[in-house]
């Protein structure tokens, strides 16, 4: 059960982090999105109890932390865990494609629900789902429209973006 949140002001705004008594339950990346989560699940802020989560997010955008040690909290099918499991394996400053994340997993096939699963990743950040890109080389599927938000995350961990990546980018 759910039973607090809190925010963290980072340099692709503001960054909510729920809290379940087990563990970090959601980030989201995105306002617009909080304040429709947030409407569905009356949750006080906890300051006191987002605290850990805050700190290590604020240490991986002043480029002192590459992984996340925090407990986690979610909830979903077999197979959403295993991809969400192989993304976790992603290294800081590396990317995978959906194709080869579907390799990884051992479903070779399921590449769009890979990206289904990328997509309903309940922690941003803490499961890497910025470092899946296309077979291409292309940046897609990052939270809808918001491919600025993926490719500043990538730069900011250290990641070079080649001219067919650049491409595929709207600014």
């Amino acid at each position: 059960m759910n039973i607090g949140y809190d925010y963290y002001e980072s340099p692709i705004g503001k960054i909510f982090v729920v809290i379940s008594e087990n563990g970090v339950s959601k980030v989201e990346l995105f306002e617009d999105k909080w304040n429709d989560y947030l409407n569905e699940n009356h949750l006080n802020r906890r300051s006191d109890l987002c605290q850990e989560v805050i700190k290590q997010i604020n240490e991986y955008f002043q480029g002192k932390r590459k992984e996340f040690t925090v407990s986690i909290d979610i909830e979903g099918t077999d197979f959403r865990k295993k991809v969400w499991q192989a993304l976790s394996n992603i290294p800081y400053g590396v990317t995978k494609s959906y194709q080869e994340i579907a390799e990884i997993i051992g479903n070779p096939k399921a590449v769009r629900a890979i990206g289904q699963a990328n997509k309903s990743n309940p922690l941003p950040l803490i499961i890497p789902c910025h470092r899946v890109i296309g077979k291409s080389g292309k940046l897609v599927g990052y939270a809808g429209s918001r491919i600025s938000t993926k490719k500043w995350l990538l730069q900011h961990e250290g990641f070079e973006l080649n001219e067919l990546i650049k491409e595929t980018i709207i600014d």
